[in-house]
């Protein structure tokens, strides 16, 4: 580990000749290029939103944008150069198999910036400051907070490696954090940061948005994002099911990825009462999720107050209304800063299951004040909680950390 440290230190560490300039590992400037940066994650699926349909498109106006990413689809983003990349589950396949297939495939295109997502790939970003290049680490969720709650992916000797890197990264990498209650965490930044939230991409949902549902529409609701015990897939399990009592006919779209199996499911006294009424689609496309969501009665984003969830936006709720839905998530004071301050639906317990079934029938029995609601909280997206505030953050640090490297290498050269 000294030996490690002592690496990193002569990294960032400028060197002198026998003349007593000080010099620098000599990266070509390229001034009247466009500067190349390439996107890293070992685990991202190819259609992740953030990623494919807002950072990348943004960028490519601007740069030369590679993306290596699991089984990446070329289609996704114009004007991309996609990498195709191995996926696999466990973290410790990722960092031997994974992360040298990146390294041997983008360290040849001596890139001036890299975006890490991945924290398994920080150890092998050390590499690419041989080349002078700029790293760029984002943090999407607060492992400190949550890596304990994982299925798998945890243990001593991971949860050690990341934090070790992850301290690293603080002292030689800028960072992107995805919320700011994250900074309660990383704090003695040495380099530029920046919070970008996923706020709502309003150009690509706006195809999607239609006229609220008529009273006389089949009885729908509506929810994307990971299905798991942590976001109360058994609260909402039993709300509908109380619900049923009164309502009996009603579909329930689910778009997500499941991390519990069907003997699970099969197990909870709930499900029995209203698989019939669930629809499971996995992880699907936004584009094709959200054509599903235009006759929803509700949008739903319940999570268990663990973890990170109480200080991290969820983004389904923002898309939920952009799309002009009203929204039933958690009672975190985070959640009820917008949708109480905005009444543009219910913030309730999480493991509440008679009060999400109650907030269900309210907004069948009122279609004309959920109607209200769901243009509430439309209005409040198109002012306030959309992407392109956070564009403009995400292009001016790009812009400042680049322009900062070429001032630097001129320096030294």
């Amino acid at each position: 580990m000294p030996l490690f440290l002592g690496a990193i230190d002569y990294l960032n560490t400028p060197k002198r000749d026998a003349g007593s300039a000080v010099r620098s590992v000599q990266v070509p400037v390229m001034k009247d290029q466009r500067k190349r940066v390439v996107h890293i994650s070992t685990a991202h699926p190819p259609y992740d939103p953030r990623i494919m349909y807002k950072y990348l498109p943004a960028l490519a106006e601007r740069y030369d944008v590679y993306c290596a990413v699991p089984r990446a689809d070329p289609a996704v983003s114009a004007g991309v150069q996609f990498i195709k990349l191995p996926y696999f589950k466990r973290v410790l396949l990722r960092f031997l198999i994974t992360c040298p297939v990146i390294l041997w495939k983008t360290y040849r295109l001596r890139p001036d910036l890299i975006h890490v997502y991945s924290p398994e790939f920080l150890p092998f970003a050390y590499l690419y400051r041989l080349l002078g290049t700029t790293v760029i680490y984002e943090v999407q969720e607060n492992l400190h907070k949550k890596i304990h709650l994982k299925r798998h992916n945890r243990g001593w000797l991971l949860e050690r490696g990341f934090q070790f890197f992850d301290w690293l990264a603080r002292r030689h990498f800028s960072l992107i954090f995805t919320e700011h209650g994250y900074l309660s965490t990383y704090s003695n930044l040495a380099k530029p940061h920046a919070v970008i939230y996923n706020f709502p991409l309003l150009p690509f949902l706006n195809g999607f948005r239609q006229p609220y549902r008529r009273a006389t529409d089949p009885i729908e609701f509506f929810y994307i994002g990971w299905l798991s015990f942590e976001r109360s897939i058994v609260t909402l399990l039993e709300g509908l099911a109380q619900l049923k009592t009164t309502h009996p006919d009603f579909a329930m779209h689910l778009f997500g990825h499941r991390s519990f199996s069907e003997q699970d499911l099969e197990a909870l006294p709930a499900y029995q009462a209203v698989k019939d009424n669930l629809i499971f689609y996995g992880y699907t496309d936004q584009a094709k999720a959200f054509a599903r969501a235009n006759r929803a009665v509700a949008g739903l984003a319940l999570l268990k107050p663990i973890g990170d969830y109480p200080e991290s936006y969820t983004t389904k709720m923002f898309e939920y209304m952009a799309l002009g839905l009203p929204v039933i998530t958690a009672n975190f004071p985070l959640y009820q800063a917008v949708i109480e301050a905005h009444e543009c639906g219910f913030c309730i317990d999480p493991s509440d299951s008679v009060a999400l079934a109650a907030r269900l029938r309210y907004l069948i029995e009122h279609p004309q004040e959920a109607e209200q609601m769901g243009r509430r909280g439309r209005r409040a997206v198109e002012t306030t909680y959309n992407w392109a505030s956070e564009q403009t953050k995400l292009l001016d640090l790009y812009s400042s950390l680049l322009c900062l490297s070429a001032y630097e290498l001129d320096v030294v050269r």
